[in-house]
């Protein structure tokens, strides 16, 4: 039997997630042993500031794919939605790499403002990039293995809209986050 992954979109897509969330759970929970890593201190102080420029192009990139779409351009669209998923796959290596090392950062404010504003909005964006790996994956994978009139008879619209939009509060949240650890505090 000839292995096709036009039909095989929704096995290819857990397979991804599950490897993906896998790689992140294990840098978080600091399985891999920091000697196996190469360090680079200036990169790990970097990465934080990297990734919050990362996450305002993605959001830039996700915009603009959506926005393509409704205009039918949908040459521009795939451009700007890969992009957004490049862009992503930065920011994850990036993350994966600094977490592994560091650990998870430490929130330098106040207790109040950490527990009534900074822990809920870490906890929407980190429930919400969970959510979107495999509505990401699954929109990407059909799109890649279908033609766009193809994909008009599949569940890529309904799907990428809403991995959009998960995706664009996602990224919003990290910047957030990323403003109250490094910016504000």
């Amino acid at each position: 039997m000839e292995f096709r992954a036009k039909d095989r979109v929704p096995l290819l897509t857990g397979v991804l997630t599950v490897v993906s969330l896998a790689l992140v759970f294990a840098a978080v929970g600091q399985v891999i042993p920091n000697d196996a890593i190469p360090r680079s201190e200036s990169l790990v102080e970097l990465v934080p500031h990297l990734n919050a420029v990362i996450s305002l192009a993605a959001i830039g990139t996700i915009t603009a794919g959506w926005r393509w779409i409704r205009e039918n351009e949908v040459a521009r669209h795939r451009v700007a939605m890969l992009t957004s998923f490049v862009l992503f796959a930065a920011f994850l290596v990036l993350y994966l790499y600094r977490v592994s090392l560091e650990g998870p950062s430490e929130f330098p404010g106040p207790e109040a403002v950490y527990l009534y504003v900074y822990l809920p909005v870490l906890a929407v964006h980190i429930l919400l990039a969970i959510v979107c790996v495999p509505l990401v994956y699954y929109a990407l994978l059909l799109a890649a293995t279908h033609t766009p009139s193809e994909l008009r008879q599949t569940a890529h619209r309904r799907v990428g809209r809403v991995a959009a939009s998960l995706w664009l509060v996602s990224f919003t949240l990290g910047v957030v986050v990323y403003a109250l650890l490094y910016v504000v505090y």
